[in-house]
């Protein structure tokens, strides 16, 4: 009893400069961990969080009012580390198909790695009460590379939006098909994406896009060598 409301006490005292800012990191990083484990945020225990950091229950609080804020910020986390792979994943390609197979497979390996976290994203109690924003801006930037096939005449013309809600929806049924039915054979993800990119985007697979290219190319030659005859 004694410890406790030592440590109560601690927990309401000032932090140092900068302490508060890195306990609550520790806090974000320990919860996303376990998350990844539960695969259930129902599950997540606060006081289990302060165990697994080496503080006092009450410190977590200071930081977050209640499960459901932790959660969120864990989720935060998660979105903020998957924009910025994407983003390096389209900046490395030049190609507008290039820049949405880089942006979609991303989105689909993360999921992978992490089912736990994809389970509580998509799947959770959490997700049925709270409006999750920045879920939006990963389904923009989907739209948004989607358009830009468009525009370079990469993939049929038509409603940007409507296109990538299909391959969204594909890609996560993958994923969560193969997170629940571990045990069916299977194809590679990539292999999987490929495919919803060709059916459901219209995206060339990279070996006919190649020999289009060779074509057209050899026509090129083909025209020169006329005229200068």
């Amino acid at each position: 009893m004694a410890d406790d409301q030592a440590d109560n006490r601690r927990s309401r005292g000032r932090n140092p400069r900068g302490q508060g800012e890195r306990l609550r990191e520790e806090i974000v990083v320990a919860a996303m961990g376990m998350l990844d484990e539960l695969g259930d945020d129902q599950a997540l225990s606060m006081r289990a969080v302060a165990r697994a950091i080496g503080t006092a229950a009450t410190s977590i609080y200071l930081h977050f009012e209640d499960r459901d804020t932790l959660v969120l910020a864990v989720l935060n986390r998660c979105h903020d580390d998957l924009m910025r792979a994407m983003t390096q994943a389209e900046s490395s390609q030049s190609d507008p198909a290039d820049q949405l197979r880089s942006r979609t497979m991303v989105l689909g390996e993360w999921a992978y790695r992490h089912p736990g976290l994809y389970t509580v994203l998509h799947e959770s109690a959490l997700n049925q009460r709270t409006d999750m924003a920045f879920r939006k801006e990963l389904a923009d930037g989907t739209v948004a590379a989607v358009r830009r096939c468009m525009d370079a005449g990469l993939v049929p013309s038509g409603d940007a939006a409507e296109v990538a809600l299909d391959l969204r929806a594909a890609v996560h049924g993958a994923v969560s098909m193969r997170l629940h039915q571990p045990d069916q054979p299977w194809p590679p993800l990539e292999e999987q994406v490929e495919r919803f990119l060709t059916k459901l985007v219209g995206v060339r697979r990279p070996q006919d896009r190649r020999t289009a290219a060779t074509r057209r190319e050899s026509q090129g030659q083909a025209v020169v060598g006329k005229r200068s005859t």
